[in-house]
This record gives structure tokens, sequence and C-alpha cells, in this order.
């Protein structure tokens, strides 16, 4: 539970009372009763209205907000303001002020345009979280802490690249080290003084986002960048614990955000929460990938959904509205994976400047009589009713997927051999296989433990850290099936290729050595061909992007290439080792034979889906005690029935016993308690 203050699933959203006369919120929190608001997450931009200069600040317009909304039922995501600094601290102290990838240097404007390693910056934003947390220790409406929000961006500036190099010393503690981790002998690198190392930027060694001259220092300064901005959040956590240390603490991540190291936040995050803003033609799959990474981010402990639309969304290049129930389905998308709260961002639309047309529970017009109003009170209602027998249930899974970022910007920022290749899509082909199929699968991080999965897939997993191919010897070993795929066990944590063959510290456990790796074009395949039918597989399938040259040293060959100079080669191998398996998938394929490959594998660790899946029809359960809660989520434009075999269940909602056969509505959700 997030807060036993509030023992229910929080329905609220982002709040900016501050914008509008006061008799605003008076109705404003009218509406919000109406629409079972019980949570507003206030003061998240307001850093220039809480300190008006250096020496003054004004906390009795915050003060009036907090009191208002607590007399009216209303607790409270006090939020730390740190998100963007005031104009004056930018003209006093420039140094708060970023130079961006191309060298220059930013004025103020916009968000995220402080300098994470600027000494000003990381003083005033501590200093500011510091007197918020003496001032509102002990306010009964404070549920928990919003540092910042939406960390993200990169800063090239001269204190950053000091700050680097100080970083540098840290991990290296030598330049000998160093420059043997970089292979700075490469183009004549060599670096004799920590000074003469400048940030990778398109100054120096970059020329855009994922195209660099030298992979070490750039995937250093991904580390560093990440690493720089978590120092930030940790001085604001640190002045808040000091007064309220059993106030939870957050800061609103961003799903597949590539700059930071989710997975290394996680550990200075009390509770996960983060912003869920799909496009109308996202998959739906890709969606709930993301909520389940975010639930693998503190290995399984319920999330918040800090943000989302209830309709229409302002950035994107095409903002389609959110069609009658979308809201409601994707809400409950987030509570089926592991989501404590649903929020919004908005409870009410700005007046002027870029979210104006974002959405909002109470719109430009002001009042309830809106269809977006109408189903954001039908789901509050709701999950008032429902908070008490899901609330901190969690999502139980015997397969997990392998996913970490460091491996991500190093698979990216690789020179060859394909721009084709990217990682999160790769993740998600295996994911989206068991989705399609019902099996529930855990996001996890390289250094997850593994002993409590059946199996684990680590797609694409160029980079072998240190210590983690003798962890999955130890899995296998112990009776777990691991599977690993192309431009797998390439490089070190440095980059640094693996001599001996590929997959490189995975070869032993996979029984394979990999000789070279090609490049398919867009408009070019090759086909997986099975040696002999096994289990659902049989045939042949195709197979893009990259292929494997590998042979088998012990491995047995389940299926081979069906063209080209390496047809007969291996694409499909398995591996015993100890009392289990290790499979290598040396190609891309297509997606039925990943699917029947991945049900082959669960069914023979006895992995089975709850029920039969129905296209577009999502599950997901969540378990308490011996509480089950199956979520059934139609995403089709149609209605859908579902069978579900033996099961006797109740509907949480409508309170009918279900025996048979559920028929969702288009766009329709039914959670079952089963017995």
């Amino acid at each position: 539970m997030i807060n036993e203050k509030l023992p229910k699933i929080w329905y609220g959203g982002d709040y900016n009372p501050e914008q509008w006369d006061k008799e605003v919120m008076t109705e404003d929190l009218r509406m919000f009763k109406l629409a079972g608001i019980d949570v507003a997450t206030v003061n998240v931009f307001s850093w220039a209205r809480l300190q008006l200069s250096e020496d003054t600040y004004d906390f009795t317009w915050l003060d009036e907000i907090i009191d208002k909304l607590y007399e009216n039922g209303t607790y409270v995501c006090l939020a730390t303001s740190t998100g963007a600094h005031p104009a004056w601290m930018a003209r006093k102290y420039p140094d708060v002020l970023r130079v961006d990838f191309q060298g220059r240097k930013r004025k103020f404007g916009g968000r995220h345009n402080s300098c994470p390693n600027s000494p000003t910056y990381r003083k005033y934003a501590a200093l500011l979280a510091d007197k918020l947390a003496e001032r509102y220790k002990d306010h009964p409406a404070v549920l928990i802490w919003h540092v910042s929000n939406e960390y993200g961006g990169y800063c090239y500036c001269d204190q950053c690249e000091n700050s680097f190099r100080k970083w540098l010393q840290e991990r290296y503690t030598t330049l000998e080290k160093l420059n043997k981790a970089w292979n700075t002998s490469f183009w004549g690198h060599t670096f004799y003084k920590w000074e003469e190392i400048v940030s990778p930027s398109a100054l120096s060694e970059e020329w855009d986002v994922d195209n660099t001259n030298f992979q070490g220092i750039s995937l250093d300064y991904r580390r560093f960048m990440s690493d720089s901005m978590l120092e930030c959040y940790q001085l604001e956590y640190n002045a808040l614990k000091k007064h309220t240390p059993d106030l939870p603490v957050t800061t609103n991540l961003m799903g597949l955000y590539k700059e930071l190291d989710y997975f290394k936040w996680a550990k200075y995050l009390d509770v996960i929460s983060w912003d869920n803003y799909p496009s109308l033609d996202t998959p739906v799959s890709l969606t709930a990938m993301t909520h389940d990474l975010m639930r693998g981010l503190k290995q399984g402990q319920p999330f918040m959904l800090m943000e989302q639309t209830p309709s229409q969304q302002n950035w994107q290049p095409y903002n389609s509205l959110k069609r009658p129930g979308v809201m409601k389905l994707w809400s409950y998308q987030a509570v089926a994976r592991g989501a404590d709260t649903v929020m919004f961002f908005q409870l009410r639309r700005s007046v002027g400047a870029c979210e104006k047309y974002h959405g909002a529970v109470i719109e430009h017009v002001g009042h309830e009589h809106t269809r977006v109003f109408r189903e954001c009170a039908e789901l509050g209602a709701e999950l008032h009713k429902l908070s008490d027998k899901l609330l901190d249930s969690r999502v139980l899974a015997k397969v997990a997927i392998v996913f970490d970022w460091e491996n991500r910007w190093a698979v990216e920022l690789s020179s060859g051999p394909t721009v084709a290749l990217k990682y999160v899509d790769e993740v998600h082909k295996y994911y989206d296989a068991l989705f399609q199929q019902n099996i529930q699968a855990d996001m996890i991080g390289v250094d997850a433990d593994l002993s409590s999965y059946d199996i684990v897939i680590a797609p694409v997993l160029y980079m072998i850290k240190e210590g983690y191919a003798k962890r999955v010897e130890d899995f296998v070993h112990a009776g777990g099936t691991f599977l690993a795929t192309f431009f797998s066990g390439i490089v070190n944590e440095n980059d640094i290729v693996t001599l001996g063959g590929y997959p490189g510290e995975l070869r032993k456990v996979l029984g394979i050595w990999a000789e070279e790796i090609d490049a398919l074009f867009p408009d070019q395949s090759n086909q997986i061909v099975m040696k002999e039918s096994w289990g659902e597989l049989e045939g042949e399938y195709r197979c893009e992007i990259l292929c494997d040259l590998i042979h088998s040293e012990g491995a047995e060959i389940k299926a081979v290439y069906g063209s080209d100079f390496y047809s007969g080669m291996p694409a499909l191998t398995v591996n015993t080792y100890g009392s289990g398996q290790a499979w290598y998938v040396a190609t891309s394929p297509e997606p039925s034979f990943l699917q029947k490959l991945l049900r082959d594998l669960c069914q023979n660790k006895g992995i089975h889906a709850p029920i039969a899946a129905v296209p577009g029809v999502e599950i997901s359960v969540r378990s308490k005690n011996t509480e089950n809660y199956l979520f059934l989520l139609n995403h089709n434009e149609v209605e859908a029935t579902v069978e579900l075999g033996d099961f006797k269940a109740a509907n949480l909602i409508t309170e009918q016993n279900i025996e048979n056969t559920v028929t969702l509505q288009a766009k329709g959700v039914t959670i079952l308690h089963i017995n």
C-alpha cells in the first residue's frame, strides 16, 4: 500500500489552481466529488511562484490550495516544483542553463532546462525541497512526495564536462585503465591527462543521437548523465526524508524513455510512478509491456500510473480523441498490470501555452456535462467499489524477459551491422508472442534474481556485464530454460568485443559459436527451416534483419537457414546444460514462429494461459493471498466472447456470478474474482 491514509486505488491527477481565479477552484472541488477524484498532484511547476528571488519565498498560496483540497476530501501528491527553474535564477546564475548537443548555450525557457551539474541548481533545488518538507511535514493531506517532473535531456556544458572527468576517475581510477577500457589506441585517442577528455557531442565524437566514433566514451556519457540527474533527485529525496521519513517519495518516469537507466533509478524511489501516453495506433502489447517493465523496476511491487490523458493529447503529430470506452479500457489495463493508482494530466485544461489543448477531466467549457467527464465519473465510482479487493495485489509470472538500458544504449550506438536493429522492437517481439497467448511475463533487469522463474528470455543481449554469464549458467544448470538471440554476448560492459568467438561468455551455456553476422536489406529475408517438427513448429518461417552464422559445439540443431550461401547452417539450437536447456534463435523470425516456439517452451515447463486466447482480448491476473482477479480487456471494435472453461467467477463490477463464457462489449472491461 502506498500510504495507509488512503487505502484504495487513488484516483486523480495534476491540478494547477494557481493558474485561475479562486472561484474556479470552488467549482472544481464540486466536480471532483462528482467524478470520485480523491488525489490531486499540485505544485509541479511553481518554483517561480514559491521563490520570488534568491532570499524570498512565498508558500501562503500553496497553503490555501492544500488546505482547501483537504477540507473538501481531496488528498495531495505534493511536487517539489524543481522541473523548471525561475527566470531570475537563469539571469543571475547562468550556470543553471544547459548547453545542447550542438554546443549552444541555452537561454531561459521551456522546461528540463537546468544543468544537472550546476552547483546553483543543486543548491536551490535541495533547499526548496527542504523548505517544503519542513512546512508540510505534519499536514494530513500529503500522501506522497513527487520530486521534479519527468527527468530527462542531456547537457554538454563545461561544468558537466568537468564532472564527467571526476566520474571517470571514480569509475576507472587511472588513465591507463580508462585507455584500455575505451580502446583509445584506435585513431590515436590515447589520453595522458584527465583534462584532455571532452564530452562526446556534435563538436567531438558524435554526429547525431546514435552515431559515434567511440562507443566507450559515448556509452559512459550516457551512464554519467543518468547518474547526474539521479544525484539531483537524491539531493531532494534526502531533504524530504530528513523531515518526513515515513512519507513515500517518487518521481514520474516515462516508460521506455531511452536516456535514463530506470533500473538504477528504481533503487531510490519508494514507489515507481510513470506517465503513459500511447497514441491511437500504439500496439496494445507494447503498452502492456511498458506497464510490466515499470512493475518490474521494483520486482513486482505495485506502481503508480501518475499521468495519462482523459482523452486528447497535444504533442503527438496526430492527436486523436480517445474513443468512447478507451480511457476506461486503458486505465484498467494499467491496473491489470500492477497499478494501484489511476491519475491524469490534467484535472482542468490550461487556458494558455503549449498544453491548453491537452485533454482534462474538466474541459474548457467548465462543467460536468461532457462525454469525457461522464466517463471519468463512471470510472471513479467503479474504482471506489473495487479498491479494497484489488489494492496491493500482485501479478505473478513464471516467465521473465530481460531488459537493460545500458545494453540498449550499446546496441544502438554500435557502428553496425545494421541500422534496422532496434532493441525495444526485438524485445517487444518476444513479449508480444507471449501476450498473444495470454501468458504473462515479468520484465526484469540484469540484476534480478532468476531463481523464481522457469523461463528467462534475453533478446539481443549484446552486452554481457560482469558475472551475468555465470548467473545464467547457474540458472540453466539448476533446471531453468534460457533463451538468447542473435547479436548476443558480443561485448563487455565497456563495449569491447569478447575475443574467442561470439557469443562470448554465453558460448559455454549455449553450446554454439557464431562465425559471422549477415545484415539483410529491408527488402531481403531468409527462412528458418525446421529439420523435423518440434511441438507446433514445422516447415519453414520467414526471418530478417540479422542472421548469425553459427556452428554447434554440442547444441542440438533444431532448424537451419533455407537460402543464401549459409543455407543449411543452424538457425535454431538447444543445448542441454545441467538439468536445464539453453536455446539460441540466430535471427529475427516472423511472429508465428515465436508464438509456437514460446508456447512449446512454456508447455514443457507446465506454464499455461489461464484461459484460451481470443484475438484482441487482453488478459492479466492479479493475486492477493489466495484470491485471484482475472482482467478481461476487449481492445476490439466489436464485442467478443471469452470461454472461461471450468472457472466459476463473480464479476467485480456488476457483482453477478459468471460461468462458462463472458461476452465483452467493444472496448469493454470485465474483472472476475476467480474461484
